[in-house]
C-alpha cells in the first residue's frame, strides 16, 4: 500500500505538516532488522510507537516523505553514513544523571577503599563506562575515585575511559558541560568540588576531573577491536536491555576478558541473571549486579 507523503507546505510563511500514516508490520520488520544488524539492538513490537516518532521528527527536519525513501537514504544514499550516525543517535541516547544507582557506585568505592594500597601506589586503577551515553557515568566515576584516593590519603592516580556508539554524545561528554537540573539531588560538597558555573545556566567539570576522562566512540558490536584491557572497574549498566539474551552473554563475556586479575564488573539488575562466568566470582549483593576475576597463581 502506498504511503501518502509528509510534505512540508506552506501558508503565508508558516510551515505546517500532515501526519505520517502508521508503519505497517513489513515496514516495521526491514527498520527492525536493519537496527539490529548494524547495532545488536532489538526492538520490541511494543516500541513500534518509538521508532516512528522518532522517525517522523528526523524525516520532517530533512523534508523525507516515506519511511521507505529513508530507509534507502539510510541504506545507499550519498550522505548515508552521516545520516545513519545522527539516527543512531535519536534511538539510542537515553536520559542519565550523575550517580544514577547509588547502590552500584557505593559498590564501587567499598571495592576501591579495600584494595591494597600499595598496589593502588604502583598502578593507576582504569575504569570504562560502557555505553557512557553524554557521559554523567563517566565522570562519576572519576569523581569516585578521586573521592577514594583522597581518603585513602593517596595521589589520583587513575583514569576513566567512556565509548558509546553516538558521536553526538561523545562530543557532548567531551565538553564536559551539563544543564544545572543534572545535578539536581547531588550532595553539596560535591557540587562545590567538582562543577563551575558556566553559561546560559550550565556547569561544567572541574579540569582536574576532565582531564582524567577520555571518551571513544565503540559499537559494542565490535569488543573485539577495543583497545581496553586489564581494567580494573568495567561499568555496563542499562545497555544490555537493548539486546537478546544470545547477545548480552557474548557482550558480557568479552567484557570479562578485558578485567584485570581482581577487577569488578558492574551490570545493570536483571541484565543477565542467569550469566554464571567461568574464573568471576558473583560480589554478595542484594542491589547491585556485580562480579569480581578471581586472582589465580598465574597473575
Amino acid at each position: 500500500m502506498a504511503e501518502t507523503g509528509n510534505n512540508l507546505s506552506s501558508d503565508s510563511g508558516i510551515w505546517s505538516l500532515r501526519p505520517l500514516p502508521d508503519m505497517d508490520e513489513a515496514q516495521f520488520h526491514q527498520w527492525r532488522t536493519l537496527l539490529e544488524h548494524r547495532t545488536g539492538m532489538t526492538l520490541t513490537p511494543e516500541r513500534q510507537s518509538f521508532l516512528e516518532t522518532n522517525l517522523a521528527i528526523r524525516m520532517r527536519e530533512i523534508g523525507c516523505n516515506s519511511y521507505q525513501a529513508y530507509y534507502e537514504k539510510i541504506v545507499s544514499g550519498p550522505e548515508a553514513i552521516a545520516e545513519w550516525a545522527v539516527l543512531v543517535d535519536r534511538l539510542t541516547v537515553q536520559e542519565t544523571r550523575f550517580f544514577r544507582d547509588p547502590d552500584a557506585f557505593k559498590l564501587v568505592s567499598d571495592y576501591i577503599l579495600t584494595r591494597p594500597r600499595e598496589a593502588l601506589r604502583q598502578r593507576p586503577l582504569e575504569a570504562w563506562s560502557v555505553g557512557c551515553s553524554t557521559g554523567e557515568e563517566p565522570y562519576t566515576l572519576a569523581m569516585l575515585l578521586n573521592e577514594s584516593m583522597t581518603q585513602l590519603e593517596l595521589p589520583p592516580l587513575f583514569g576513566v575511559t567512556g565509548s558509546d556508539i553516538s558521536k553526538p554524545a561523545i562530543i557532548k561528554g567531551q565538553r564536559g558541560q551539563f544543564s544545572a537540573r543534572k545535578l539536581l539531588g547531588l550532595d553539596d560538597e560535591l557540587k562545590t568540588r567538582y562543577f563551575r558555573p558556566s553559561e546560559r545556566n550550565t556547569v561544567e567539570i572541574v579540569e582536574s576531573i576532565r582531564e582524567r576522562v577520555c571518551f571513544t566512540r565503540l559499537n559494542v558490536m565490535d569488543l573485539k577491536r577495543a583497545p581496553m584491557h586489564g581494567m580494573n572497574i568495567i561499568f555496563c549498566q542499562n545497555l544490555l536491555i537493548y539486546f537478546r539474551r544470545w547477545r548480552r552473554r557474548e557482550i558480557v563475556n568479552q567484557l570479562a576478558e578485558r578485567l584485570a586479575p581482581g577487577g569488578l564488573l558492574v551490570l545493570g539488575q536483571g541484565e543477565m541473571t542467569d550469566w554464571h562466568p567461568p574464573g568471576l566470582q558473583r560480589v554478595p549483593s542484594e542491589n547491585v549486579l556485580a562480579w569480581i576475576r578471581r586472582q589465580t597463581d598465574e597473575d
